[in-house]
């Protein structure tokens, strides 16, 4: 144990969907590690928050026609509580966009640029000529020049997983509208990453962690390093200092957000912020995916190192997520729904922790499907601790009403003290699955311990025999509900009351599993682990596989002619067109039908200028539900075709009000 207060962190949900499996794999081992240091008697400190900024959210943003930031805190209220479910319990849960991130994001930018790390750069970037804007990162696409693969503007998504520079991308394409994108000479700002190759790879020969971070990042360092656009064109994030036209990358602010966050923390509790992020006293742990490990073991270090910050102590990259052992996939159905599919069903989050901890080593693949997670947990959690520490109570409270008066036997006691230091290596080490195998070895002795000594047949010969043979088991049940709880803490607070223990748990160590247990009665005990219906977990299944059938086949598209004959279609003339401010696709339209007028709301301003529409017929849709877009209400839609948003009009003049048949 050092006397240097860590601070844990994991890799920021990005707030534009719900919270699914593949956030998990991240945030649970976190808790798990955060929990089981607390235990072993360090000072933790556990920040997250949500990544607020980035193209993704302009984009879902402006399809729901509210703001990026009205849709963060839609998504970041869903996480805070989707964690809380899952008993990932942070110290501080944040927003980058949020002042404190703002300006320290600001604070370390002119940092770099004070002391010459940033400079700018005249670079080719993709610009749209329909929709006459810049298109940074998710709003363009094309093909990965390194492999060929399709990717996005910034990164090669579906192939290598490399980070592109703005202009690198082949083939570049408008993520909106799909016109091929041309390039256009504009001024960014760029890191001068190049300049740390040699620090960086001193930095990673003392960094700890899993060497899937530490090796892949070698990789890079090791060859040439290239500086790093920092620089992006939108009106959504953290202003670039003294440029209103520019704001910093994403994967600039977002990792400055662990320090906003530990600020808010540090505010919130009288302590400094500064004893976890200055040089000689950070020991800053980071708990991130695979994907993200260029970013927190390059980018980041570099960052720090050059405005003078501490840096990493450690960097744990967890593997990746199947789904019944195909990649994982929203658009094809190969996801699980945190919420949906797994708490909103009664199914008790300590489960779906043991299952994420143990189904394979932290770094691996880990791949979930229903079957195997109902063999799991029934035939490890229950058969094994669940029958162990239940037989070890009910057996104790029916003969003896509950802790027998007798000692504890040296190899109990040495067993105990031997799986303690087992399981703190492992965890020290980063092997969850490793230590959670050996708490679970633990039960699995006393099992045995129970079964070879048959207490229940002493009860009828040997009392006294008995009366030990359950004093034993009982001191083992305390020390696997201590080990346990950073893995399920609802079951081993359960069993903790089970016990009759009257100290908090979060109150003692690990070494209070080898204080003896007080003699004296115990309330009857219960069924704390309960087995998984296998009925229930084959109708979880049946819908997993309903739903993937269901986006992996060809839909039937045709309609009957009374399926048809429920869409209203009317003539209507445009009398007034207005653009929508702060909107590069829409424009507000008052149409008159004879005997009323609507307003409705277009995608068509990339297209036609509001003078041209004006007088205009239009064909429109009239009996769609009304909806907001961009915040403005719309009574119906008016049909376009092709790629250039032709309007369809009729051929010779109809009254205004005409019905289509």
């Amino acid at each position: 144990m050092t006397s240097r207060p860590l601070l844990v962190t994991c890799g920021l949900p990005y707030t534009n969907g719900p919270c699914h499996l593949g956030h998990l794999r991240t945030y649970v081992p976190a808790d798990f590690y955060v929990r089981f240091m607390r235990r072993k008697g360090e000072k933790v400190v556990f920040v997250c928050g949500s990544d607020n900024h980035g193209t993704p959210i302009v984009v879902s943003a402006e399809a729901e026609g509210v703001s990026p930031r009205q849709i963060s805190e839609r998504y970041h209220s869903h996480f805070a509580e989707t964690f809380r479910r899952m008993n990932v319990s942070f110290d501080h849960f944040g927003m980058t966009d949020d002042p404190a991130t703002h300006e320290r994001t600001n604070h370390i930018v002119s940092r770099l640029i004070e002391r010459g790390y940033v400079y700018p750069k005249v670079i080719l970037q993709a610009y749209c000529t329909k929709c006459k804007k810049f298109l940074p990162d998710r709003y363009l696409e094309g093909i990965c020049p390194h492999c060929s693969k399709p990717a996005r503007g910034d990164e090669c998504d579906q192939g290598c997983g490399k980070h592109l520079e703005p202009g690198e991308i082949l083939q570049p394409t408008c993520g909106i509208c799909k016109t091929r994108a041309e390039f256009r000479k504009q001024e960014h700002f760029f890191f001068r990453l190049s300049t740390f190759q040699d620090y960086l790879k001193e930095f990673l020969s003392e960094l700890k962690g899993t060497d899937n971070a530490i090796n892949y990042a070698r990789g890079w360092v090791n060859e040439d390093l290239r500086d790093w656009c920092i620089t992006r064109t939108l009106e959504w994030g953290v202003r670039f200092p003294g440029h209103d036209d520019l704001v910093v990358y994403v994967w600039v602010d977002a990792p400055i957000g662990y320090i906003g966050f530990t600020e808010e923390w540090a505010k919130s509790t009288g302590e400094d912020w500064k004893d976890y992020w200055c040089e000689d006293r950070s020991r800053i742990t980071h708990f991130i995916g695979q994907d993200i490990t260029y970013h927190h073991c390059v980018f980041w270090p570099a960052m720090l190192k050059g405005a003078g910050y501490g840096t990493p102590y450690a960097v744990v990259a967890s593997g990746m997520v199947k789904i019944d052992d195909h990649k994982f996939s929203k658009s094809r159905g190969y996801v699980v729904w945190t919420n949906d599919d797994y708490l909103d069903q009664g199914l008790p989050s300590d489960y779906l922790r043991y299952y994420i901890l143990t189904y394979t080593s932290h770094t691996k693949e880990m791949n979930f499907s229903w079957k195997l997670f109902l063999e799991r947990v029934n035939s490890e959690v229950v058969n094994t601790l669940g029958n162990f520490v239940y037989r070890s109570l009910h057996l104790s409270h029916k003969q003896f009403g509950g802790i027998p008066d007798a000692p504890v036997e040296d190899e109990v006691t040495a067993r105990i003290h031997e799986t303690i230091e087992i399981v703190t290596g492992l965890v020290e080490s980063y092997d969850f699955k490793g230590a959670i195998d050996a708490i679970l070895a633990l039960a699995a002795y006393g099992n045995n311990y129970i079964q070879v000594r048959e207490p229940w047949k002493l009860a009828k010969t040997d009392l006294t025999s008995m009366a030990q043979v359950m004093r034993n088991c009982l001191q083992i049940a305390k020390a696997l509900t201590l080990l346990i709880e950073p893995v399920m803490p609802d079951c081993a607070a359960s069993l903790w009351k089970q016990l009759g223990m009257a100290k908090p748990m979060e109150s003692v160590g690990f070494q209070e599993g080898l204080v003896h247990l007080t003699p004296g009665p115990l309330p009857a005990p219960s069924i704390i682990f309960e087995k998984l219906d296998e009925k229930k977990i084959d109708e979880f299944d049946a819908a997993l596989r309903q739903r993937i059938d269901a986006l992996t086949a060809v839909p039937d598209t045709s309609i009957s002619i009374e399926e048809f004959s429920k869409v209203e279609l009317k003539i209507g003339k445009v009398l007034v067109a207005e653009s929508v401010p702060k909107s590069s696709k829409l424009l507000k339209l008052q149409v008159g039908f004879g005997t009323e007028t609507r307003q409705i709301v277009s995608g068509i301003a990339q297209f036609y200028s509001p003078d041209e529409l004006v007088g205009k017929d239009v064909v429109v849709v009239m009996n769609l539900k009304p909806a907001k877009i961009f915040g403005i209400e719309s009574n119906g839609m008016i049909l376009a075709a092709g790629d250039e948003a032709s309007l369809l009009v009729p051929l010779r003049g109809v009254e205004p009000g005409t019905k289509i048949r």
